[in-house]
């Protein structure tokens, strides 16, 4: 079978129809160049070029040749290229983690540095729970993850990514809907509450348990939802009133205001990216030196 030299020595002599020409091009002299040519054409069964004394010229097999040996050169090169750029971060895939809160804001800053850092790093992008998202960056289905701390797993590293605070989500016509200045955890005693999943949210849950604990409030809990624009539903259907992450507000309901809440601290909600301390993926390696 032909090698890629023997593609190369041979597109040399059919561009330049001489062959001292195209020694000299290849840097080499012309006896071995013929030889090359000789056993290309001794490959493939066909004669590649008609030669005289005076003149170099391409057979209709050569002519048809010329092209499939261009195409093939081309995506040889392509393919160095290709491994090139995956070893140095910069091709390849990044399999990418995310609660759905996160997408409302933080998600989208991170896919703007992969794109404007990595333009050919291929983002996959899988919306799971914490939990799961944990899990998966273990068994290596994720390479990097947005998730709600504490990450417990020693294998996992974590980093803070971001931090925001808290809204009230109120129907309209609700008797916090109104009035100047932040609502009060004390405003809730006694609400109808939209509630989060101890299961599937237990971040959240975990986290407005403790506001209500600290602050001795006690809302009626209505529902128990994992998923934030499902609470914001019912909290436009009036069904009660919730207590989601600030960047939520941008989800707009005609039935429903936000209204800023006095917290013990102003931004509760961390979020963090996670992956595994043994990964070596090399694009995952410079997304992380990017973010």
């Amino acid at each position: 079978m032909f090698t890629l030299t023997q593609l190369a020595n041979f597109v040399a002599v059919a561009e330049e129809l001489h062959f001292g020409r195209a020694a000299e091009r290849l840097r080499m002299t012309q006896p071995p160049l013929s030889r090359q040519i000789q056993l290309l054409e001794n490959d493939l069964k066909v004669r590649l070029f008609d030669r005289t004394n005076r003149s170099v010229r391409l057979t209709p097999a050569g002519r048809a040749f010329l092209v499939e040996a261009r195409r093939l050169l081309q995506q040889a090169d392509h393919a160095a290229m290709s491994v090139r750029q995956v070893s140095a971060g910069e091709a390849g895939t990044i399999t990418l983690g995310f609660t759905a809160a996160s997408a409302y804001a933080t998600l989208g800053r991170v896919l703007e540095v992969a794109r404007t850092a990595l333009p050919d790093v291929e983002i996959v992008l899988r919306e799971m729970v914490t939990r799961d998202q944990a899990r998966a960056l273990v068994e290596g289905g994720l390479d990097l993850g947005l998730v709600r701390p504490p990450v417990t797993d020693p294998d996992l590293v974590e980093r803070g990514a971001d931090r925001e605070a808290l809204v009230a989500a109120i129907p309209n016509g609700h008797a916090l809907a109104g009035g100047d200045g932040p609502v009060r955890l004390a405003d809730f005693d006694g609400r109808r509450f939209i509630m989060y999943s101890p299961v599937e949210a237990r971040y959240f849950h975990e986290l407005l348990i403790s506001l209500f604990r600290q602050a001795r409030v006690s809302p009626e809990y209505a529902q128990y939802l994992s998923q934030v624009h499902s609470i914001l539903a019912l909290v436009n259907c009036g069904w009660g009133v919730a207590l989601v992450p600030a960047a939520a507000a941008r989800l707009r309901y005609a039935g429903l205001s936000f209204r800023d809440v006095e917290l013990p601290d102003p931004e509760p909600v961390e979020l963090s990216l996670t992956w595994h301390r043994g990964n070596d993926n090399p694009a995952l390696a410079q997304l992380l030196r990017h973010l």
